[in-house]
């Protein structure tokens, strides 16, 4: 990760530096906030946020499901202003490829019933380069994480709650260790929920399968696009229960992320997908992604926002 210029905090462009909380911050303690993760591409028509209004509205949802009201910096915010900015922090930033706007709970308070407790917007532009750097052409290995995938009946699982990914943090170090590059986590019945920060699609005879949102997943929202172009491209796409079984005997398997983008997956638990390099399937879907992505796909215009 390379660090940029200015973070937006509370309508306030501050330097890198001094964007700072206390201590004693609600959100430090208790993970009590949401957040988003959207990428920033270039374009002809130049730098372009992808799907900026399918993540603000899953952020406001976010806040609904917390109980945060939209108020920074004693204004109220509404999903036009979240995207201005969003826009404002771009532009105030020269190398970005990633922004993360995060809404937390920053009052300074003890105990677990935070009602009244100020919260604040941080918008934060990075430049992430490939997430999963050299798996994300190469292709990724996969473990199966001893840590289950949260249900909705430990916490809210599809929103993007702060405090949730710690379980993710678990896994993933989990599979670093193992010299895996990701991990895929089971759910409370044993199918395949997701990886630690992606969504996860496999093909089995020329169809794809993805896991089912009520399989305790992020409806993510690479995951949705890629639903949409796969069946844009003729491809006959499901949304069901993956078994373990059915994964690691797939002919193809990638993973989808706003960070990881489109991942290839050449091995699970040590055995090789398909004949263990890039499949077909998936190599179209993620050029076609590409082509989405740089703004030379007119069917898709309406995905890119421009920033600048």
């Amino acid at each position: 990760m390379e660090k940029t210029d200015k973070v937006w905090i509370d309508g306030n462009l501050i330097d890198w530096d001094d964007a700072k909380v206390h201590v004693m911050t609600h959100a430090l303690n208790y993970g009590t906030g949401v957040f988003e993760g959207m990428r920033v591409y270039q374009t002809p028509k130049g730098r372009a946020i992808f799907r900026l209004r399918e993540h603000t509205a899953r952020l406001l949802d976010g806040c609904r499901v917390m109980g945060i009201e939209p108020e920074f910096g004693g204004r109220m915010y509404n999903a036009e202003s979240i995207i201005e900015a969003v826009k404002t922090a771009v532009r105030a930033n020269r190398k970005v490829d990633y922004v993360k706007p995060c809404v937390f709970l920053s009052g300074e308070e003890v105990g677990l019933n935070p009602v009244g407790v100020p919260a604040s917007l941080s918008i934060t532009c990075i430049h992430m380069g490939a997430y999963l750097g050299n798996a994300s052409s190469e292709g990724a290995k996969l473990i199966t994480s001893s840590w289950q995938r949260p249900d909705n009946l430990c916490g809210p699982a599809g929103a993007k709650i702060n405090g949730a990914y710690v379980t993710s943090c678990l896994a993933k170090r989990e599979a670093v260790r193992q010299g895996a590059s990701e991990a895929v986590m089971l759910n409370s019945v044993g199918h395949v929920a997701e990886c630690t920060g992606e969504n996860i699609f496999i093909v089995r005879g020329g169809k794809i399968f993805t896991p089912h949102t009520s399989e305790c997943i992020l409806e993510g929202i690479t995951r949705n696009s890629v639903i949409d172009i796969a069946r844009s491209m003729g491809y006959e796409v499901s949304e069901t229960q993956i078994t373990r079984t059915q994964l690691v005997s797939a002919d193809e398997v990638w993973m989808t992320g706003t960070a990881a983008e489109i991942v290839p997956v050449t091995s699970v638990d040590g055995r090789t997908i398909g004949t263990g390099k890039i499949g077909d399937i998936t190599d179209k879907i993620h050029g076609r992604f590409r082509e989405i992505t740089a703004g030379r796909d007119p069917e898709y215009i309406g995905w890119l926002e421009y920033a600048d």
